[in-house]
């Protein structure tokens, strides 16, 4: 009888028109994996049908309708294989529902900015790169292992940094079609940071409308206790988990509504500002003291390691210094930020993570600043053959030291924590998963690469196997050592929060060191590109002035002097945006 029922169910949709398909597979009372089989089905139904009337119908016809049929196919093959990309989903589920949304919104950024970056590395790959293999020239440097860590040696002579980029128009064909890769390289890169930036401005505008404008509409109490259960679920364990996660999500809204005003005395309250004022004082000189540390090891590694062994790898391998200096100071810096914060009691825990979250901007986009000005006026400035990918490998060895120093963070910062909060000293306990550290840690790896991408093309490819391999070592470490926060509560904002700290200081301050690179800095005379120009931005001016000789193309001209070289259009356009 069953099986009467869904032929008669499948005849059914088949006649109907897609949308109305759709539609109606989406409100069966269905598993995913059974209205995915319907789905196949009915398509199998649908090319049936269409075969036996294959003889009334014209052969144009027929090539149509098996055109629709195949890609209709691929669609939902293409779905079905996002659908299998999506294994983090259960896994930010059991997260939500063991640890609340604070801990779980650090993976859903991480999970965003893994996504941004594979978008990085196709834009990147597809428009730079798989041209550039056209005209690559064949490495003869051998390869020892080495440059995995120190990004120099065999990797210098390929598609990783600029220097290997050529600055000719590539052609396959005589006479045929060219490919201007100065034009290429400038276009693609500053059109990803257009998009990038259209990107960040609507995902916060989309967070900010959902926390902070209307967040009732997304989150109200009565409707999560009455009205979000999904009678779908049949599995047990499924079943646990989303009571679970809804227990967690009610004690947080409950936590936030009923949360208590600590009452001080006037000598209270003059012991907690003195506490505030000089636990800023030593997160400040910390934070002074490290940019002024880092900025003197920068201008002796160039001095000791660059002039005179240009390329000696052994060499490049001692510029590992700096970068593994700097992640030190990265990684205790930000415990004794939160030290200080355990000084100072706050009064719920979202105040603790947002003031450690703001020390350990300060102190990250400081230290950033300080590699900028190293980077951008004294490398550019010195006597190495190709200061582009210098630079593009300094970048490289601290994403990757970095990585190194964040997998060694989750071993002894919690991992050996738990050893001895269960074993050595019981009154410590398990560790709490530390937000503020590890989003920061996020912003600033992000930072180096956005920087790293007009010197490095493909930093965004090594970005995807370290996000990738950070999700599920946090993931672990999180489920093996820490606890959940001893105070639940709710972090709906915290969110749009690491977006703006993304977007501001972050990458406004990538747009201005791109600019700067642009603009104003020469580009090296033997490698790149832009090679024996004035600056990397004349490859633009050249281009527009060939395109003044031709009528069809007056209308780029007009865009160009208008509104790309116009101090009022951008005024007008960041009035705008702010």
């Amino acid at each position: 009888h069953g099986f009467y029922a869904e032929e008669t169910l499948v005849g059914n949709l088949a006649s109907m028109s897609p949308s109305e398909r759709i539609k109606a597979i989406q409100k069966m009372p269905e598993t995913m994996k059974k209205k995915r089989e319907i789905r196949n089905k009915v398509l199998k139904e649908i090319t049936k049908k269409s075969r036996h009337r294959s003889t009334q119908l014209s052969c144009c016809t027929q090539c149509l309708q098996g055109i629709a049929v195949s890609f209709r196919r691929f669609g939902n093959s293409l779905s079905e294989y996002f659908h299998l990309l999506q294994l983090q989903y259960k896994t930010l589920k059991v997260i939500g529902a063991e640890f609340g949304t604070s801990v779980l919104s650090y993976f859903i950024f991480l999970k965003w900015l893994l996504t941004f970056n594979i978008f990085s590395f196709l834009i990147n790959f597809s428009f730079i790169t798989i041209p550039q293999f056209v005209a690559a020239e064949p490495n003869n440097l051998s390869f020892t292992g080495l440059e995995l860590l120190t990004g120099a040696g065999y990797f210098q002579q390929t598609v990783l940094y600029y220097g290997f980029y050529t600055n000719a128009t590539i052609s396959k064909i005589k006479n045929g079609p060219s490919y201007n890769m100065q034009l290429a390289y400038i276009f693609t890169v500053g059109l990803y940071f257009v998009i990038c930036f259209l990107i960040l401005l609507f995902s916060m505008a989309k967070s900010f409308c959902r926390n902070f404008i209307n967040p009732q509409a997304y989150s109200g109490n009565a409707s999560k206790l009455l009205c979000t259960w999904d009678f779908n679920i049949t599995n047990e364990k499924a079943v646990k988990l989303k009571q679970k996660n809804l227990s967690t999500q009610i004690k947080e809204d409950l936590t936030e509504v009923n949360q208590e005003v600590l009452s001080f005395s006037v000598t209270g309250r003059v012991v907690c500002i003195a506490i505030h004022f000089a636990s800023w004082v030593a997160s400040l000189g910390t934070a002074l003291a490290a940019c002024a540390g880092v900025y003197f090891l920068s201008t002796n590694n160039l001095r000791l390691f660059v002039k005179g062994h240009r390329n000696d790898l052994e060499s490049q391998a001692a510029m590992l210094v700096l970068p593994v200096v700097t992640s030190l100071l990265n990684v205790l810096i930000p415990f004794f930020y939160s030290w200080l914060g355990r000084l100072e009691r706050f009064q719920t825990p979202g105040q603790h993570i947002y003031v450690t979250i703001t020390r350990n901007i300060i102190l990250k986009m400081s230290i950033v600043g300080i590699l900028c000005y190293y980077w951008l006026n004294i490398v550019a400035a010195s006597e190495s053959q190709c200061w582009e990918t210098l630079v593009g490998q300094d970048i490289y060895r601290f994403i990757v030291v970095d990585f190194i120093f964040c997998l060694l963070g989750s071993f002894f910062g919690e991992f050996l924590r738990r050893i001895i909060g269960t074993t050595v000293c019981v009154s410590l306990g398990l560790p709490e998963f530390d937000i503020g550290r590890n989003v920061l840690d996020l912003i600033y790896v992000q930072t180096l690469t956005w920087i790293g991408i007009f010197f490095s093309p493909l930093l965004p490819g090594i970005q995807i196997i370290s996000f990738s391999i950070v999700f599920y070592v946090k993931k672990v470490s999180l489920m093996m050592n820490c606890q959940p926060p001893r105070k639940v509560w709710r972090t709906a904002q915290m969110t749009t929060s690491f977006m703006f700290l993304l977007f501001f200081p972050s990458f406004l301050g990538v747009l201005s060191v791109i600019g700067v690179t642009v603009w104003r800095l020469k580009p090296s005379e033997e490698c790149g590109p832009f090679r024996g120009l004035s600056s990397m931005y004349a490859a633009v001016s050249e281009w527009i002035e060939v395109l003044e000789n031709y009528t069809a193309s007056k209308w780029v001209v007009w865009i160009y002097h208008n509104l790309i070289t116009s101090e009022l259009f951008f005024f007008i356009l960041s009035t705008l945006v702010l």
